[in-house]
């Protein structure tokens, strides 16, 4: 079989092309071809995925080699690079799309599995990243952290914060986690050895599975109204979108705290900025915006009251350079003839003739 990899500034070509080097894939995989996205900083990976949310897969240019590379390949693995229905109808043998990214904005979806292509996907790839940054975003508003440390650069020693009088730590404290995913299940676990009494809302989930995690499951309202800090993940989706606004910001306790590093579009951008101004919570960690990057003139910069990132939670060696190995399990489940535990199209599974592809038998 061969197989294509293209790596950009975040996972080089070099790291990317060890997804066909794990387990029985390097067995089967013996003809490998490696190109990169033409991207030099970090900055200029953000133009393109600013490009590819807007436009799609056609927001951006792929490496130039890539339509002939892409020919005969039967598997490509990518992160950032576009994958238009241009370059599909490229491909003529073509089976296995497999991104290093959860989101797969990049990728005509459409195209491929008109054409019976499997499109698998790296949904967790960042969780362990992610909720590690939770909980330092917990703790550095909490605690004043990144605003001592601003204090002692630019204006001096600093006694007095916005919480003097009230500076919580998380033993005892109640944590609700709106959202129960893998990202909020690893937010948990984490969380547990701080003994944090944790609450959790999501509808989705059993409460029997809630309960197994040493949680307490509790309805939306009870969770904003009796939480001491309130972390948010969940997906975006025309549901979520704007799940806290002012209303349930008026809901949350004056001492409260609120964390934001899943989606910008999950907040009221507005109610937010309302509620730190008013005091209505004691303060916020936010990560995402919904314009990145997002201007030095944003309002929630003026606050005292509130810790701001700039998108890093899932900025790790780990979560990009880790991700090849995740990508390569896939792919060999599915060439063994076994449901991948992430596909986006497993509908083209259902007309895959494996006799024909044959793609199992090389096992």
């Amino acid at each position: 079989m061969k197989g294509v990899a293209v790596g950009d500034v975040l996972i080089p070509k070099e790291i990317m092309g060890q997804v066909y080097k794990f387990g029985d894939l390097k067995k089967i995989v013996t003809n490998v071809n490696l190109t990169e996205l033409e991207s030099e900083t970090r900055g200029d990976i953000r133009t393109v995925w600013r490009k590819v949310e807007e436009f799609g897969p056609d927001g951006f240019e792929p490496p130039g080699n890539l339509e002939f590379l892409i020919q005969d390949a039967d598997i490509i693995a990518i992160h950032i690079c576009p994958i238009s229905s241009k370059i599909i109808k490229k491909a003529k043998n073509l089976k296995i799309i497999a991104t290093a990214r959860g989101g797969v904005e990049n990728i005509d979806v459409e195209e491929a599995t008109k054409r019976k292509i499997a499109v698998i996907n790296s949904p967790n790839h960042n969780a362990n990243a992610v909720a590690e940054y939770t909980i330092g975003l917990m703790i550095s508003e909490t605690r004043n952290i990144a605003r001592s440390d601003y204090a002692l650069r630019i204006t001096g020693w600093r006694e007095i914060y916005p919480n003097t009088e009230n500076i919580p730590e998380i033993i005892n404290s109640k944590i609700g986690i709106i959202g129960f995913g893998q990202i909020g299940k690893l937010v948990v676990k984490k969380l547990q050895n701080f003994g944090a009494i944790i609450q959790v809302y999501d509808p989705f989930v059993p409460v029997e599975i809630i309960k197994k995690y040493g949680c307490i499951p509790v309805k939306f309202d009870e969770l904003l109204r009796s939480s001491d800090i309130i972390s948010l993940h969940v997906r975006l989706s025309d549901k979520t979108k704007g799940m806290i606004g002012f209303e349930e910001f008026e809901k949350m306790k004056s001492s409260s705290y609120f964390i934001n590093t899943a989606r910008a579009g999950l907040v009221d951008a507005e109610a937010l900025i309302e509620a730190l101004k008013k005091k209505k919570i004691m303060g916020a960690a936010i990560d995402v915006y919904e314009k990145e990057p997002a201007q030095k003139d944003h309002p929630l910069f003026s606050f005292d009251n509130v810790t701001v990132t700039n998108h890093r939670s899932g900025d790790t060696r780990n979560s990009y350079w880790d991700t090849p190995m995740m990508m390569s399990k896939q792919i060999l489940k599915l060439l063994k003839g076994e449901t991948p535990d992430y596909i986006v199209n497993p509908q083209v599974l259902k007309d895959w003739n494996w006799e024909e592809v044959k793609l199992n038998k090389r096992l």
